[in-house]
Formats: C-alpha cells, structure tokens, sequence
C-alpha cells in the first residue's frame, strides 16, 4: 500500500487506517508521520490534526459530523466522540453539475471491454424484453400454499421455488404491492415460465394474476389446492406441469441482445468503512459505462441517501426529479421520527440506521454511510425516481424509493425489471435473488479471502494501486460474462432471499 493512512481529501481532517495500528505506533499520510494515540482499527477513522468540540469533520472532502468532544491528533475518531450533524448540509445548487450523459471511457482497456460487451447474449420474451436467464418460476400466491412450492422445488431439478410470507391478512396499498411485486416477478424477463399454486381463499387474486400474465405473453399456468383437492393432488398434477414446461423451456436458444436493453440494478449490503472507498465508487465507474452506452442503472436503499440527499437532487436531469429525490428523503426520515425514533449517530444518539457490523466497519455517522452509498450510482444524471417494483420509463440512471433493508431493497429492482444486481459487500453478505443473478463486490481483500465462495470480484486492489477506470470495466466485464450465462457465487451457493416491504399492519 502506498500509505498506511488514506486521507481521501485534501480538505479532510480524519483518514482512514489501511491495517490496525496499536497505541504508539506510527503511519504514514503521504510525506507525514502521525502517531497514534489509541488502537486504530483497520478501516476506521483517525484525527490527522487536533479537532474542536463542536467543529466539523470532514471524510470525502464533505461534512460527516461534528465532534462531541475535542479530539486531538492521532485519536480513533467514531461513534464516542464524533455524531450526526444532520440538516447542517449545504443547500442544493443545480447548477454546479454537467446533466449531459457521461462520456465512454477512451482508453484502450475501455475499448476491448466494449467490443467485449458487444456479443451479449439472452432470451428475448413475446413483450420485446430480454432476460439472461431462461427460469422455470413455480411462485405461491400465498403463504399456505408453500408447502406445495417447496417440494416442487426439492424434486425437480431445474426449477425455482419461490416461497414467501405475503398473500393473505394484508389491507389496501400494502395488498396492492403484494400482488404487484408477486406479479412483477413471475412476469419478469428472466422467467420462461411459471406455476402459480394458490390456495384458493388468499387475499391475493391468483386467477386474475395468472389471465393479465398470459394476456402479456408469458406462460402461465395456475393450479389451486382446494379446487384440485389438497396439497397431494395437487403436487402431483404440478408435476406434470412443470415437466412439460422444462422441456419447452429447454429448447429455447439465446440470441444477441444489446448492453443497452440491461437493466442494472446496485446495492450494498454489510458495508463498512471501504465500502465507499472502493467498491461502491467501482461499481459506479461501471454504472456510468452502462448509462453511456443506452443502458439503465436502478440506485435504491434511499434511506442511505439521508445525509447526502442534497448531491443526488443537484444531479437531477429536471428540476421534478430533484424535487421527487428531497421529497423521498424527507418522506422516509419523518416515517422514522414519527415512530419516535432518531437517524443521528454518535455518543448523544443511539446508531439506530447503522448496523452493528457497519459501526464494528468502521462507518461513524449516516452522512458518512450516506456518502459512501450513493457512489454506487456514478456520476450520471437522475432521470427519474420510481415507487417501489416501478420499471423504469427512461434509460440511464434512475432512483427507486426502497428502504435500506437488502433484500427488500433488491426485491424490489428485481421487480421493476434488472435482470441483474451488483451488490457491494464490505462486512461480506452472502443474500441473492431467487430470479436475478447478484454479483458480489468485496470492499476489502481480507473479507474477499474470507468469504471467497460467496465473492464474486475483489475490489481491495485499488488500495494497492489499480485504477478506479480499470475495476470499473473489470466489473462491467463481469456482468457482461454474467449476462452470457455465468454463474455468480450466490446462485451457485442457491442463496435467494425474497422480502417485500411492507406498508400497513396485518389482519
């Protein structure tokens, strides 16, 4: 490494340790030695110069917080002495930032990964959509219907069992999301075919899911318990089914499609303090390589916008979107402050949307998370912001207002059409999607050693000298492979996770 601290910024006043350093030891940031004047974790933060109670402190060249108490040089710099400053951030100016779409990278390296990229391939669907993967979906319209789906999935190889806790004993706009996602899934361009199996008396509509399926163009076959008999009658007649529709799905071919018909969806899960140091900011350079070249990237969690809300809405392509980006924000801090609780970190406020492993990483404050966060999504236009499951009706760079949980959070892109997730992992996070592949991008090589059979790219080496530009196509270049038919880590570990955010109390 070519410093043992990071300081990420000219104007920051902490940075970043590249190993543990004990009580009196000494690092490097550039030409200058500090000593430290308490444990240091790797990946957590330092005082490069003595910091006032009160004053600010500064990580990306931005306010993360402000400190509690004084803080002297070489001091470990965190939730004891540092907190929240949230709603001192500067206000919004627009017109500090080009909305024109980024420009392709001209290097060499760039070039080959876009010839690369030109010889995708996947599964064009009856609607004009494509998918990457070709699945057999057997999907329960209801909890009670699981059973049933379950064993579907444990004796016939090839299929994707989708069980789940949603379906009955749900109100209004939160019945309406249920169906919606439920249906977005077992339309989805990575789904061939699909097996509903309904109870028969769910709050869920499954005959009516199952016509507006097939009226698009999807095959779709429904199978009800009570009217069929019970769970074993009707395990035995999916059977059939399902065979059937194996072997027509296994006669269907891929055929050329273009980087500019992906939809891309990006998350972080597990982060810690190189989670917006190195991977979030790769995967960003490779999220602006998809919107240049006519694809569409989905940014979510805008819950880990708070804090930073104020960047994204200067980056809005219209004045509607900035708006619409301010007004998520502030729609989902209220949500939390009605329930009496508080999004401020520190010593005088408990780390409430901070995971313990994001704090054991490193992370301090929500500005900080927040920063690290929305790096994820490049340095493109926001064209639009979708509820929750909404497709996109632009290319380029959206956001979709989803909570900070990750599964929901991918549940939901996946639903509004990504046929694949890039998910960065600092703490290391094994979650997948049962219907699109989820690229795992480490933050940290330790963690990538680690959990190597759930990772699927190492973004540490930008600590050692490789180019933000050069990860960045090294990760499209893996989604392209991933498009083609690769398999990720979490598909060959079989993790798919499924959640729904939920909008009212249950009956």
């Amino acid at each position: 490494m070519k410093a043992t601290f990071l300081l990420l910024h000219p104007d920051d006043n902490v940075a970043v340790a590249t190993r543990t350093f004990a009580r009196g030891t000494s690092g490097e940031i550039g030409a200058t030695r500090l000593t430290c004047l308490e444990q240091i974790p790797f990946g957590h933060k330092v005082a490069v110069r003595a910091i006032a109670e009160g004053e600010t402190i500064l990580k990306y060249g931005s306010p993360i917080g402000r400190a509690c108490t004084g803080i002297r040089a070489g001091e470990h710099v965190h939730i004891h002495n540092c907190e929240s400053a949230r709603g001192a951030t500067a206000p919004t100016n627009r017109d500090a930032f080009d909305v024109s779409p980024p420009r392709v990278a001209e290097s060499g390296q760039a070039r080959a990964h876009m010839l690369h990229l030109s010889q995708l391939t996947g599964y064009r669907r009856t609607d004009g959509c494509v998918g990457v993967r070709n699945h057999l979906l057997v999907l329960s319209t209801v909890q009670c219907a699981n059973g049933v789906v379950e064993r579907i999935g444990r004796s016939v190889p090839g299929v994707v069992a989708l069980p789940h806790a949603y379906g009955c004993s749900q109100l209004g706009l939160d019945l309406d999301q249920t169906t919606r996602i439920l249906e977005a899934f077992a339309g989805h361009p990575n789904v061939g075919a699909v097996l509903l199996v309904s109870l028969g008396c769910e709050s869920v509509c499954a005959t009516a899911m199952a016509e507006r399926l097939c009226s698009r163009g999807k095959w779709a076959e429904l199978l009800t318990i009570q009217d069929e008999g019970g769970t074993r009658k009707t395990y035995d007649r999916a059977l059939g089914i399902v065979q059937k529709m194996l072997r027509e799905l296994q006669s269907v071919n891929r055929e050329p499609i273009e980087l500019g018909e992906l939809v891309v969806g990006v998350e972080c899960g597990g982060s810690d303090a190189w989670s917006g140091i190195t991977a979030n900011p790769a995967v960003g350079a490779a999220s602006d390589l998809v919107v240049a070249v006519g694809g569409t990237v989905i940014l979510s969690e805008v819950t880990e916008f708070i804090g930073a809300e104020d960047v994204l809405a200067a980056r809005a392509a219209s004045e509607e979107v900035s708006r619409a980006i301010l007004r998520a924000v502030h729609e989902r801090e209220d949500a939390v402050r009605k329930d009496g609780m508080s999004l401020r970190v520190g010593q005088l406020a408990s780390p409430e949307n901070l995971a313990p492993g994001n704090v054991a990483g490193g992370l301090t404050t929500i500005e900080e998370k927040s920063l690290g966060a929305i790096a994820k999504g490049g340095t493109s236009p926001v064209r639009e912001v979708l509820s929750y499951g909404q497709a996109p009706s632009q290319k380029g760079l959206v956001i979709m207002n989803t909570a900070g949980n990750d599964p929901e959070s991918v549940t939901g892109m996946v639903a509004g059409g990504a046929q694949i997730v890039v998910f960065t992992t600092g703490r290391g996070s094994p979650t997948g999607c049962p219907i699109a592949p989820v690229i795992k991008v480490a933050s940290n090589t330790p963690m990538y050693r680690r959990l190597q059979d759930d990772m699927d790219i190492d973004a540490g080496p930008l600590l050692d000298g490789e180019q933000l530009e050069e990860l960045g196509a090294r990760i499209l270049e893996e989604t392209a492979d991933v498009a083609n038919g690769k398999s990720t880590a979490a598909e060959r570990g079989g993790h798919h996770v499924f959640a729904i955010e939920r909008l009212a109390p249950k009956v």
